[in-house]
């Protein structure tokens, strides 16, 4: 294996890459007592030998790296890419791209919903990977050979994962079905944390115009506040303490004392920042408060059909091997019960052709299902 610990080595390694199909890309990162994960390793993998870089060199610059990850010519393999695209997102505000993520080609391929690395690599590959560092400290330096060793393997087995995956897409024509999922997650605006945002993240039973727009405000100012100090939002102020205070709208620090969970507040540095994000919150304009869309009421009869269409979308997911949560959702069936032209994914493109189509059909009785001998779901077209 191969660790890179100077600029020189990782430039000669991306300049190499940057001739190759695809590289497969992996990350190992602490978040425990930060807002910003802290990147540990970056573990990519060429066609024939994998390395292992060593960000927290302080002697190292990514400049070259991040180069690659951007360069059009060449395919980046990630597997559930979120997590990992945010720190690059982050740290070098880029996006890799092209980007193929394995455990969306794997719902398209027939491996179930939000299948784990290991189980895709034990169905495809057939092997187990070794778990034991799973919990391992990536901030420790030295690295062990344990710890590399576990580390280079995930881009290993990921190239592998990778062939099989795209001859599998190639062969059923589904490549172009990966394009919906990969457009969400090459997007900006899906990895941009705004803190006016950061409310929707809080639960609450209470869901009132002016106690939204309170929370809103406090649960804005935490999240700049744990941006700007880099540490989890929960060492600034838990979220039921948030919620108690847009309950209580608290004036002053003396009613601050009264509280249950938010007294301890009197006395911090805080204090002073949360009663103007009250104020705030609490002269907000009536028409510029939150308001949370409840979700209407299924119509009579409705329910009925929505049951229905869960039984076709489950048995052309079968049919076409192919993950139930790629084609449709649950609001999906839904808002298709109530609208033959409703706006949703699975009434478009390779959707429709597999799924929305016949649900029309089924919903206005021109299409039946039944039960085989062999127990299957089967359909006819009246």
């Amino acid at each position: 294996m191969s660790l890179i610990n100077t600029t020189s080595e990782l430039d000669e390694l991306c300049n190499h890459l940057s001739n190759a199909d695809f590289v497969t890309v992996d990350t190992e990162f602490h978040r425990e007592s930060t807002y910003w994960p802290l990147l540990c390793l970056i573990q990519v993998g060429g066609p024939d030998k994998s390395y292992c870089i060593d960000t927290l060199n302080n002697d190292i610059d990514l400049t070259s790296l991040y180069k690659l990850l951007v360069n059009p010519k060449v395919i980046k393999v990630f597997h559930a890419a979120r997590q990992d695209i945010e720190i690059f997102h982050h740290q070098a505000n880029l996006i890799p791209t092209p980007l193929f993520d394995t455990q969306i080609a794997a719902m398209v391929c027939g491996f179930g919903e939000s299948v784990g690395y290991e189980t895709l690599v034990s169905k495809i590959i057939k092997i187990n990977i070794d778990k034991s560092q799973r919990f391992t400290d990536w901030t420790r330096r030295p690295l062990s050979k344990k710890q590399l060793s576990y580390a280079i393997s995930d881009v290993e087995h990921l190239r592998e994962v990778f062939k099989e995956l795209s001859m599998q897409l190639d062969k059923n024509k589904r490549i172009d079905w990966l394009k919906d999922e990969m457009e969400i997650l090459t997007n900006p605006q899906t990895y941009n944390l705004n803190p006016n945002d950061a409310w929707k993240r809080i639960k609450s039973r209470d869901k009132k115009p002016r106690f939204l727009a309170v929370l809103r405000e406090l649960a804005g100012w935490r999240e700049s506040e744990a941006q700007k100090q880099n540490v989890p939002r929960r060492r600034i102020v838990k979220d039921e303490v948030l919620v108690e205070l847009a309950n209580l709208k608290p004036p002053d620090e003396q009613a601050i004392a009264q509280t249950r969970l938010s007294k301890f507040l009197v006395k911090s540095k805080y204090k002073e920042d949360i009663l103007h994000a009250i104020r705030i919150g609490k002269k907000t304009p009536e028409d510029d408060c939150p308001k949370v869309i409840q979700k209407n009421k299924l119509e009579v009869g409705i329910g009925s059909v929505v049951e229905l269409l869960k039984v076709l979308l489950k048995a052309r997911s079968e049919q076409h091997n192919v993950a139930v949560k790629l084609i449709a959702s649950v609001n999906d069936l839904q808002l298709i019960a109530s609208d033959d032209e409703a706006n949703v994914p699975s009434l478009k493109g390779w959707r429709r052709e597999i799924f929305g189509e016949d649900a029309i059909k089924l919903k206005h009785g021109e299409l039946s299902i039944s039960i085989s001998e062999n127990k299957k779901i089967m359909t006819k077209t009246s």
